[in-house]
């Protein structure tokens, strides 16, 4: 792991030692066959992209200096991560990843040495999933270092959204939940692309979400109008040496969790799961239920909260 910190000792070993246009055209060599050439990638005003095979698909999410990474995490890895973020988004709506763009905000400070590995782990996952970047944008921020990504999608076949549960519906996750901090899952995780997509291939699949925030929070987002998620505390499928509660409310597990319709056909969905990814486990974890029926000795939400960006 690289221990190179993220703002430099010395103004040569800085971004503020170039300059904007410079520090563009380093950005493009730090990228290389990670971003075609202009008007398909960096050079112009935009990017220009073939039109989608299927329904667009948009998202957007940021790394923060202190927020999502600290010295523990390498430049790479941070990279790494922020491609891999919006990823898990698009594989949330049963889609496939096009192009993406990157905007830093960043402090003049900044060393060139960190910035080089931080764009190097982009370029790894872009290389990796096959999408390019294909622009950006810089920008001056005293103080602190965010990077932005946006990225395009396509939907060639339905798109999961979060609505469309129903009273009865079982609940499963995707991977394990929990200590994702401790063990480094946050940023070696990897985006559910091929899982997103199959999911929504199954007809039985009503909703489906991001697991980012902790289940105890995202969880309400699938639930529907006038019921509420009865869950077994001996079901979660918990990473090594996690509580019950680090695995509803840690987030940063970067999984999947849906809804899929009531009755006999879950051992069917389950056998056709472990067929198609044997080594990620799909688990059940409980099933909606109407308000007030919630049965005795199963989780209560209620006691438990995820992460929330500004309390």
């Amino acid at each position: 792991m690289s221990t190179e910190p993220l703002f430099s000792r010395t103004r040569q070993g800085s971004v503020g030692s170039l300059g904007e246009g410079a520090l563009i055209a380093r950005i493009r060599r730090w990228l290389g066959e990670a971003s075609p050439v202009s008007p398909k990638g960096i050079g112009d005003d935009c990017a220009v992209l073939a039109p989608a095979r299927g329904r667009e698909l948009l998202t957007v999410d940021p790394v923060i200096a202190g927020i999502h990474f600290d010295r523990r995490v390498s430049a790479g890895q941070v990279g790494g991560k922020l491609f891999k973020r919006n990823l898990s988004d698009i594989a949330a709506m049963g889609g496939r990843p096009r192009a993406a763009v990157v905007a830093l905000a960043l402090d003049s400070r900044v060393s060139l040495r960190w910035l080089a590995e931080f764009y190097r782990g982009l370029a790894r996952e872009s290389l990796r999933y096959r999408v390019p970047v294909v622009g950006g944008d810089v920008a001056r921020l005293p103080g602190s270092f965010v990077a932005t990504l946006a990225l395009a999608g396509e939907a060639p076949g339905r798109v999961m959204t979060r609505k469309g549960a129903r009273p009865g519906d079982w609940i499963y996750v995707t991977g394990l939940l929990g200590r994702s901090l401790q063990s480094g899952h946050h940023h070696r995780f990897a985006p559910r692309l091929a899982e997103g997509a199959w999911l929504a291939r199954q007809a039985g699949v009503r909703a489906m979400m991001d697991l980012s925030d902790g289940l105890a929070k995202d969880l309400a987002e699938l639930t529907p109008k006038g019921c509420e998620a009865a869950l077994f505390a001996k079901m979660l499928p918990c990473r090594a040496g996690a509580s019950t509660r680090e695995a509803l409310s840690d987030g940063e597990d970067y999984e999947l969790v849906l809804a899929f319709r009531g009755g006999r056909e879950k051992d069917s969905l389950e056998r056709a799961w472990k067929r198609a990814f044997p080594r990620i486990p799909l688990t059940c974890v409980g099933r909606f239920v109407r308000r007030g029926d919630l049965p005795a000795g199963l989780l209560n939400l209620k006691e438990y909260r995820g992460y929330e960006h500004l309390r």
